[in-house]
């Protein structure tokens, strides 16, 4: 039997790794995919190794998407829009050659020992690599106690993270190395549907999985609104938007049909909204940048050749393609991942700790300014502000789980105006944040939330009371600058 350490791997082998020393079991009946970051059928690296060794070992393919209730911010609106994504997944693999089980944990503790049990009967096990969680809590077990070998798939962007050595100060900086090192992996996309010919035994799962964590009904679930019997934040309510791959390609159509044509002169005006609104898709895995990517490439009609040569570091010129794909290009690709990068590469990605040294600097020179005005994180939540700009971006991440990207930038620095210092504020914005949007808890929210303190940012003048360097935003300006009346009625 060939191991899949001899294995060839059908996309760049640095995406791919071994976590722990386990060997495969060739008694096994199945190669475990275990779901956790990319949930979805299709564009998925690690659904492709999966589908790659099960084909090669001659043996049978379990999905197992997990949903659990451990997490702090676990609410029935994440929960909704995952099983909404779950409920889509069950429904495009009822006709694949692999055996789906969807599980949600009701109570914390009680998906402990679901892996293992799944693993018992497995040749091999496969699963996401996310940034912002440490694997062991993901697993819900140590890697090492695995009965057998785990490897770990990186699909989070364009360029592998493996190919980066340490995290980028700025956008500009992480540019350069991009136009670098992207052109290498930029034909390196995953399989549309790694399901395509594939022919493999059918699977049963391990009579304790059967009887201990039974597959999970999501159409149920949804329709009959249990969520009120799952141990999370009820208070924190769904949202209109629906979850799954089916709504996340429905959005990108209508994205790239009506709201990418003017895309660099209207996406900061909150009155249009006409920004991309792929955020908590990418989030959750129900869409891939791959995807999302090549869908634009091919409303360009580009290809690679169409690359400049010179790494610029510049925000368009680069890529070869009109003036919207490369603003959004710049977005999807350059900023978002820079995120994943410095999370990748960090611990402290949420912390004051992880600010530049300029502007832990500046804001300590500035700790003690007398504040305009100081609200609790209370009176922030409900959105009960002096100032009505900010209440209705705030009203808009309660009843909507977003807030429009421009305006984003805004509540983050007027939070940190209202705090009493810049790590109160930050411990704010991210609380709010993790709780209330659908893209919380993501490498961009931390990448987002840091810029409103200077991550990423340069040192900015002149030097102002409380701000410091930091780079400076009122909504009176913001007011002047876009046109925003009718976000202001839409979200009084």
């Amino acid at each position: 039997m060939t191991t899949p350490t001899t294995l060839p791997c059908s996309f760049s082998a640095l995406r791919l790794q071994s976590s722990n020393q386990s060997p495969v079991n060739p008694q096994g009946h199945y190669i475990l995919y275990w779901m956790i970051a990319a949930r979805r059928c299709r564009w998925n690296f690690a659904l492709q190794r999966a589908t790659d060794v099960a084909r090669e070992l001659g043996v049978g393919l379990l999905i197992c998407e997990p949903l659990f209730c451990d997490d702090p911010f676990a609410s029935d609106r994440t929960h909704r829009f995952s099983i909404e994504g779950m409920r889509e997944n069950q429904k495009q693999l009822n006709s694949k050659p692999a055996l789906y089980w969807p599980w949600v944990e009701t109570r914390p503790g009680g998906g402990r020992g679901l892996l293992e049990a799944l693993a018992s009967e497995a040749c091999l096990i496969v699963t996401d690599y996310v940034p912002t969680a440490s694997l062991p809590h993901l697993l819900g077990v140590a890697p090492e106690k695995l009965p057998v070998r785990l490897e770990v798939v990186d699909g989070n962007g364009l360029l592998p993270l493996a190919v980066t050595d340490k995290d980028y100060p700025t956008a500009y900086s992480f540019r350069r190395q991009l136009h670098k090192a992207l052109p290498a992996f930029i034909d390196d996309q995953p399989l549309a549907d790694p399901f395509t010919k594939l022919r493999l035994p059918a699977v049963t799962p391990p009579r304790k999985v059967a009887e201990c964590w039974p597959a999970a009904d999501p159409v149920a679930l949804l329709a009959k609104n249990r969520l009120n019997q799952l141990a999370i934040d009820h208070r924190v309510r769904p949202v209109p938007l629906c979850g799954g791959s089916t709504s996340a390609e429905s959005r990108l159509d209508d994205f790239l049909s009506e709201d990418f044509t003017g895309y660099v002169e209207q996406r900061n005006i909150p009155d249009l909204d006409r920004t991309s609104r792929l955020s908590a898709y990418l989030h959750f895995g129900h869409i891939s940048s791959h995807q999302i990517f090549s869908c634009l490439a091919e409303k360009e009609g580009w290809d690679s050749s169409r690359l400049a040569l010179k790494p610029t570091g510049q925000r368009s010129g680069w890529w070869g393609m009109s003036e919207h794909a490369e603003a959004f290009l710049d977005e999807l690709v350059t900023w978002r991942e820079l995120g994943y990068v410095f999370c990748h590469h960090r611990t402290d990605y949420a912390d004051y700790r992880g600010l530049p040294d300029w502007a832990r600097t500046s804001l300590n020179l500035h700790r003690n300014d007398p504040r305009p005005r100081l609200y609790s994180k209370e009176e922030l939540e409900s959105a009960e502000t002096h100032d009505p700009l900010w209440n209705a971006a705030q009203r808009q991440l309660l009843r909507e789980g977003r807030i429009h990207g421009y305006l984003r930038m805004l509540w983050g620095k007027k939070i940190f105006e209202w705090s009493p210092d810049a790590q109160i504020a930050l411990q704010v914005m991210v609380e709010l944040n993790d709780r209330y949007a659908l893209d919380g808890r993501d490498p961009n929210s931390y990448s987002g939330i840091g810029w409103c303190l200077g991550r990423f940012d340069r040192a900015w003048g002149p030097e102002r009371p409380i701000f410091g360097k930091i780079r400076y935003m009122s909504s009176a300006n913001t007011a002047r600058k876009t046109s925003v009346k009718k976000y202001l009625k839409r979200y009084s």
